[in-house]
């Protein structure tokens, strides 16, 4: 396909999204063929809706979401084989020339080939016309007419595909909603000076199928757009909890950057003891604006809420996401705390957390202690404030004993 200002490889490039693809697949044949319109339609109910169009200075005639009935069009005899795919003169094919449509746009030359969905159904026509007849239009147009519009069915497909898997998505989320098919959890953060709870975070379990991990089923919300509804579901399950909480202890909550910047959110936060709250925002989860997120949080700091990042060294952007957000509480993510007491690194990593601590008057929760020895060498360090499974598991209501006092307990 020598000559082609835009090349397959181009069309098909990673960056070029569906609408784009079609857009540039069909001006690249449009000119290669010389003709004045290109268009991809979808068959609707017995009708031809152009889905995409590339017709410069004919937008009067055609343009998106237009519609015609497949009994006034050429797709029907191309289907079924009684008009060719290839015609350079309407005037030469018998069938064309009667139909109004050939006289009404008119129609002098006419290339179409059918787009078919994975089961081989007819999905619509990837089609080039002119008002005039080309009769230099040969083979060799129709066979790159013929790619051009495999690709953009393989586009079709894919997207159909996109679109179902996202259907899915949002159909399971819903029902999720629906019958609120999760519980609240919370996990002690301690003091460990004292050796008491400081706090809880609510963590969120799913009881649907398919049984998966937490942050799956957040990511499906978040991929269906639903993922503000269920991490604000799970706030106002995780803050009914709040009247269990000693003077000074809090509830942690999740939420991701998206949702805070919400008007629900701020709905439901301004209705509750922010002293009591703090809000988790996981290091992971992409910030857009953060002049848009500080503007909310601040509004939230001026009412008693305190901020924590969350999973503080899990990936590269970690203290750029830190300094920006300057909260109260940095969370250490658990690979900087796993196996802490004997590793340098991790103990170096920890200790420059410690110093921006200090620096900041922020304080540091170490996430993931799952052993002695990981919570003396954090103790060791300065870390005043933890979490994991050898201080205290995940529990349906809140509770003021540490692991060790329960099981010296039971014992």
């Amino acid at each position: 396909m020598a000559g082609f200002d835009l090349s397959a490889s181009e069309i098909l490039s990673p960056d070029v999204d569906a609408a784009d693809f079609l857009e540039r697949a069909l001006t690249a044949v449009r000119e290669h063929l010389g003709m004045d319109v290109a268009y991809l339609s979808e068959f609707v109910d017995g009708r031809s809706v152009f889905r995409c169009v590339d017709a410069p200075g004919l937008e009067h005639l055609i343009k998106v979401g237009d519609s015609q009935s497949l009994e006034d069009v050429y797709c029907n005899h191309i289907l079924e084989g009684r008009l060719p795919e290839m015609i350079p003169d309407t005037a030469a094919e018998p069938i064309a020339a009667a139909m109004p449509i050939t006289k009404a746009v008119p129609i002098g030359s006419h290339m179409s080939i059918p787009i078919r969905l994975a089961d081989g159904r007819p999905y619509g026509m990837f089609c080039c016309l002119s008002p005039q007849p080309n009769k230099s239009l040969n083979a060799r147009d129709l066979q790159t007419m013929r790619v051009f519009a495999d690709l953009a069915a393989r586009q079709v497909n894919s997207t159909l595909v996109e679109k179902t898997r996202v259907s899915e998505q949002r159909s399971r989320i819903e029902g999720v909603l629906k019958r609120k098919a999760f519980s609240i959890v919370y996990q002690p953060i301690f003091n460990l000076e004292r050796m008491a709870p400081a706090g809880f975070e609510a963590l969120c379990r799913f009881s649907d199928e398919p049984l998966r991990s937490p942050d799956v089923w957040f990511e499906e919300a978040s991929n269906a757009g639903l993922g503000a509804d269920l991490e604000l579901a799970a706030i106002e399950m995780a803050v009914s909890a709040l009247d269990d909480l000693q003077a000074s202890q809090y509830i942690s909550v999740n939420a991701s950057p998206g949702t805070v910047v919400s008007k629900p959110f701020l709905k439901i936060f301004s209705k509750l003891p922010l002293s009591k709250i703090v809000l988790e925002i996981t290091e992971h989860a992409p910030v857009d604006d953060y002049d848009l997120l500080m503007t909310t949080i601040n509004l939230l700091r001026g009412q008693g809420m305190r901020l924590a990042v969350d999973d503080a060294g899990a990936g590269h952007s970690s203290m750029q996401h830190i300094v920006k957000l300057c909260p109260e509480i940095v969370k250490l993510d658990i690979s900087l705390t796993k196996n802490v007491d004997v590793d340098l690194a991790r103990r170096a990593l920890v200790g420059a957390l410690m110093f921006y601590s200090k620096e900041t008057h922020a304080q540091i929760v170490a996430e993931g202690i799952e052993t002695k020895e990981e919570l003396d060498a954090l103790r060791r360090l300065g870390v005043h404030r933890g979490q994991g499974y050898f201080l205290g598991r995940p529990a349906a209501k809140i509770v003021n004993e540490s692991e060790s006092e329960r099981t010296r307990q039971a014992g």
